[in-house]
């Protein structure tokens, strides 16, 4: 396995979406997990320790801004990128999204491209924070 090869979870209920957000992910080079419950979102931040987290805002049992809230209070967690990924397009919506620690916010539809670019970006930033 190549070691370099960085890992993408994506926590989204449609399973539509998150079936394309995977397939984007994975044609552009990322390990890819997925999670349709916000429930076992945390544990599995927490166990796999992604580099960089896909996030739906509106989630069945805890909100994305919750699971981000905790990210954020997690200091194992705190550094991980989470690109925030929302039907809500609300300039109040983006605040709120921003304020809980999102480093990007899209709204829905999101294209191929623009997945790409704000994962990359994310993860851009993060290597040169976070590696020597």
């Amino acid at each position: 396995m190549d070691t370099d090869q960085k890992t993408v979870l994506i926590i989204e209920d449609e399973e539509d979406a998150a079936e394309l957000f995977a397939e984007m992910m994975r044609v552009s080079g990322f390990r890819v997990l997925k999670t349709s419950t916000s429930t076992p979102a945390l544990s599995l931040i927490t166990s796999e320790k992604p580099d960089a987290v896909i996030l739906d805002i509106m989630m069945p049992e805890i909100s994305g801004l919750d699971i981000l809230r905790q990210m954020r209070r997690n200091p194992n967690l705190s550094h991980i990128p989470v690109i925030v990924i929302s039907a809500k397009s609300m300039p109040a919506d983006i605040k709120n999204g921003m304020e809980a620690g999102a480093s990007t916010y899209l709204t829905k539809p999101v294209g191929f491209l623009e997945l790409k670019e704000a994962v990359n970006a994310v993860l851009g930033s993060w290597s040169i924070v976070h590696h020597p």
